[in-house]
């Protein structure tokens, strides 16, 4: 099973520990078997905020090891330039030997600090929050620090923004692992429906189209991913939000730039693109499962998408 650890440092952000924390807790919700951990260096933790902690294990019971992650948050910027903090070379030697152990290591904010004192940043492109990346340059000058960008990730390296690109990081992460329909699960649970991300050249379209707060629109989309192989016609759709189907399509298109007929289509197509990886499925059955009339009519839109085409099994 895969563990996730989180430091908890002192003077730890809240939601830079607590938002990718939420986003591996709705995994494991959605059905994803992993292990969330938490450890601390210190002997008494107290947020920024002055909300205090329980009793957290010390880092040196951690086991963490091939393809496990461990996060370190960011902290209050006074105690990330203290000596008390620059002083816990134990803890920065463990973060190294988590690394080399290929261990993936992910910095929130300046927690991206403790990176650099690891010797983490060497040769390798990071980032952090804007207001620190100068700081940071300075810091570590063989560090290639990166301004502009909500995170991104190096070798077994992941840095990201302040604050809320922790949620980003953590979402591109369970991508990596789990696709990307698992993880537009993951997000409308979490009611963050745009993926906003620096190095993905390629769409999603289980999270596109999600930059909205209109619960109606919602509601359509989730149900049109739920039935692809459905007929779905307009009227239908109206009725599930209980509006008229010249209306749903107006409010459908203002509010996400696309017809639910362009949507519906993207949908099935991106879910035949799985399927194709599959080669125990004839093209008729993937058409069929996908809502498709016939398997001519998605061999032509596969190939008006640039999409490798299969062989037809007989």
């Amino acid at each position: 099973m895969k563990k996730f650890a989180f430091i908890i440092p002192p003077f730890v952000e809240i939601l830079d520990l607590g938002g990718p924390v939420q986003v591996f807790t709705e995994a494991k919700f959605n059905g994803y078997e992993l292990c969330l951990e938490y450890y601390t260096y210190s002997d008494e933790v107290v947020s920024t905020s002055g909300l205090g902690f329980g009793k957290i294990a010390s880092y040196k019971e951690a086991v963490l090891g091939d393809g496990d992650f461990v996060f370190m948050p960011g902290m209050d910027d006074k105690y990330v330039r203290s000596v008390s903090f620059k002083a816990e070379i134990e803890f920065f030697k463990w973060l190294k030997e988590c690394a080399d152990k290929k261990v993936f290591v992910c910095s929130i904010c300046n927690g991206a600090f403790a990176l650099g004192y690891a010797g983490l940043l060497r040769d390798t492109e990071c980032t952090t929050h804007w207001r620190r990346i100068e700081e940071m340059q300075a810091a570590f000058p063989t560090a290639k620090v990166i301004t502009d960008i909500l995170f991104k990730k190096s070798n077994n390296v992941y840095t990201s923004a302040g604050i809320s690109a922790g949620i980003d990081l953590a979402l591109s992460i369970l991508e990596e692992l789990k696709g990307a329909l698992f993880t537009h699960k993951v997000a409308r649970g979490l009611v963050v429906y745009h993926r906003r991300s620096y190095n993905h050249t390629q769409q999603s379209i289980y999270l596109d189209y999600r930059n909205h707060i209109n619960p109606n629109v919602h509601v359509v989309q989730d149900h049109l991913i739920d039935h692809l192989s459905d007929e779905n016609s307009i009227e239908d759709l109206a009725s599930l939000v209980s509006m008229s189907p010249r209306n749903l399509s107006r409010v459908f298109k203002e509010k996400t730039g696309t017809t639910i007929l362009e949507y519906l289509t993207k949908l099935r197509l991106e879910f035949a693109k799985t399927m194709l990886n599959n080669p125990e499925f004839t093209i008729e059955f993937i058409a069929k499962k996908c809502g498709f009339k016939t398997a001519r009519q998605l061999q032509r839109i596969l190939k008006a998408n640039q999409a490798p085409l299969k062989p037809v099994k007989v």
